[in-house]
């Protein structure tokens, strides 16, 4: 296991749901005004998380029918509880190996997952696979790169001022290929067609600093994982520092940005 993957810490549903799930159902409605699926479709929601994805699809696209897999058994269980909708199940299963027959989906979507799996060419073609002809595969993942998260942007600048070594646990180093050219080239490597690429951004706002802070402090993701890793002493002074550095809105509010690649194909 990588420096880096060793903070990937990703089973507790609820927690994660404090950290991300929050911004990925509002990253999920961008996604679906940019992709503007048809009605009546066959669904694939990979690496489902807590439901974020899923909710957004059985509320917007109107679905035949919903699949969820995900690795966590724990998350399974969180989206299990998050969607109550008798057109979805939800699975354990592995995106490197799905569990789906052939041809069996019209559509397969992923949100914010695809850069966490060790082997991405195989997931793109299981996800290839799994789809009919002519239908499509969708994806997002956060701009790691460009720093287009801000609160994590924040979060690492304020870490790796008093922990140098923590530049190797942030995911802009780790994804570097989270990126429009690197994104596109992965997708196309697959075999998928006519490719397109998008940014997709929306606003984070946290009702004060303990909103902001105390997602770090549950584990459930890179960040989190690092944050909980540190000896308190450290641990307090990551608070200060980010406390100190952190931009105030008049009423309290620390306003900030999220920006995610968004990319859609054709298995042609």
């Amino acid at each position: 296991m990588s420096e880096g993957a060793k903070h990937d810490a990703w089973s507790a549903g609820d927690s994660y749901d404090a950290y991300m799930g929050r911004w990925s159902r509002k990253m999920a409605v961008r996604f679906f005004d940019w992709l503007n699926p048809a009605a009546n479709l066959d669904w694939l929601d990979v690496g489902c998380g807590t439901g974020a994805l899923s909710s957004a699809i059985l509320n917007r696209c109107n679905p035949r029918s919903l699949v969820g897999i995900e690795q966590s058994a724990g998350f399974v269980a969180t989206a299990q509880r998050n969607v109550d909708d008798k057109r979805a199940k939800f699975e354990v299963g592995d995106a490197q190996k799905l569990p789906l027959d052939d041809h069996s989906k019209d559509i397969v979507a992923s949100a914010l997952v695809l850069n966490f799996v060790p082997d991405i060419p195989k997931a793109l073609s299981e996800m290839k696979r799994v789809v009919r002809p002519s239908g499509t595969v969708a994806f997002y993942v956060w701009d790691y790169p460009g720093g287009g998260m801000g609160f994590m942007r924040a979060f690492w600048n304020a870490a790796i001022a008093l922990d140098p070594g923590a530049s190797g646990f942030a995911e802009g180093k780790r994804f570097p290929f989270c990126t429009a050219a690197g994104l596109t080239e992965l997708v196309s490597n697959a075999g998928l067609q006519s490719v397109k690429c998008t940014a997709l951004e929306i606003p984070t706002v946290f009702a004060d600093f303990d909103d902001f802070w105390r997602p770090f402090t549950l584990g459930a993701g890179p960040a989190p994982g690092y944050c909980v890793s540190l000896p308190e002493e450290a641990r307090d002074k990551l608070r200060k520092k980010l406390s100190d550095d952190l931009p105030r809105q008049d009423n309290g509010t620390i306003a900030l940005n999220a920006r995610a690649w968004a990319i859609k194909a054709l298995a042609g």
